[in-house]
C-alpha cells in the first residue's frame, strides 16, 4: 500500500544542502499499524510530510497504492490527500465555534460529497463521541477533542491514517485511549502510521521504524522480530534478526 524506494530529500539552508532524508526504503501493508520514531532532527517530520503528501521527494519514488505520487503538482497532491489520506496532529486544529460533528463534515464540503451529515455521525460513533455531536471544542476534554480530530480523519474513507504526534498535549491517560483507539482501527482494517517520540505510545504499534540522520536504522515489530543495520564498516547493507529489548537497548531506551 505503501512504498518508498530510495527516497531523498534535501534542502537550502543559505549555501549549505541539508539532506533530510537518505535513500529511504520502506513499505506498509494495507491494515498495518506502523510508529515512526527518532531524535529531533533524525528526518521523522520531513518522512510525515512526504507519506501525507504535504511534500515531494527530491529523489527516489513514494507510490501510494500503486500510483507514483512523487512528481505530482500541489493540486494533484491536494486531491490525494482529501481522498486517500487522514491527517490527524497534535494540535486539534479544530474551529472553536464549530460543533464537533461540523467539524467533521468540513472535509467533505471540499469534496463535495454527499450524505455529510449521516458519514459525519457514523465516523463520530466510531471513536464513541456520537454523543458529544453537538458539543463545542472549548465544551470537550483534550482526549475529546482529539477524538473528533480522528473522526474528521475517518470521514473522508482514507487508505490511510496518519498521525502526527497525536498524544503530545495530552495526560497519560487519554494518551493511552488514543493509542489503543488507533490500534483499534489498525485491527479493523485501515493502515495507521503515527509520527511519535513516546516510546509507551510506540508499544501500541504492531512495529517501530526507527530514523537517525536521514536513515532508517531499524525496522522491529513488537513481537520481537525485525532487522536493524549491523554496526561494522564493511557489512553496511546486511541485516539481522534481533529482539525489540535489544533494539531499544541499542536505541538508547
Amino acid at each position: 500500500m505503501i512504498r518508498l524506494e530510495g527516497v531523498g530529500k534535501s534542502y537550502r539552508a543559505g549555501d549549505a544542502e541539508v539532506r533530510a532524508l537518505q535513500g529511504v526504503a520502506l513499505t506498509v501493508d494495507e491494515g498495518d499499524f506502523v510508529a515512526i520514531m527518532g531524535p529531533s532532527g533524525s528526518g521523522k517530520s520531513t518522512m510525515m510530510n512526504i507519506l501525507g503528501c504535504l511534500d515531494v521527494p527530491t529523489e527516489g519514488q513514494y507510490l501510494l497504492d500503486g500510483v507514483d505520487v512523487s512528481g505530482m503538482t500541489d493540486d494533484e497532491l491536494a486531491d490525494i490527500r482529501n481522498r486517500k489520506i487522514g491527517l490527524v496532529f497534535q494540535s486539534y486544529n479544530l474551529l472553536p465555534r464549530t460543533t464537533a460533528l461540523a467539524n467533521v463534515e468540513l472535509p467533505l464540503l471540499y469534496g463535495k460529497q454527499r450524505a455529510r451529515r449521516t458519514r459525519a455521525l457514523r465516523a463520530l460513533e466510531e471513536v464513541g463521541l456520537v454523543n458529544r455531536a453537538t458539543h463545542l471544542p472549548n465544551q470537550l476534554s483534550g482526549g475529546q477533542q482529539q477524538r473528533v480530530a480522528i473522526a474528521r480523519a475517518l470521514v473522508t474513507r482514507p487508505t490511510m491514517i496518519l498521525a502526527d504526534e497525536p498524544t503530545g498535549n495530552l495526560d497519560s491517560e487519554a494518551s493511552r485511549e488514543i493509542a489503543e483507539m488507533l490500534g483499534r482501527l489498525s485491527d479493523a482494517g485501515r493502515t495507521v502510521v503515527l509520527i511519535t517520540h513516546e516510546e509507551e505510545i510506540a508499544a501500541h504499534a504492531r512495529r517501530v521504524v526507527r530514523l537517525r540522520d536521514g536513515r532508517i536504522v531499524s525496522d522491529v515489530r513488537n513481537d520481537g522480530t525485525g532487522t536493524a543495520p549491523v554496526e561494522n564498516d564493511t557489512a553496511e547493507n546486511v541485516t539481522r534478526e534481533i529482539p525489540l529489548f535489544e533494539e531499544r537497548a541499542e536505541a538508547g531506551a
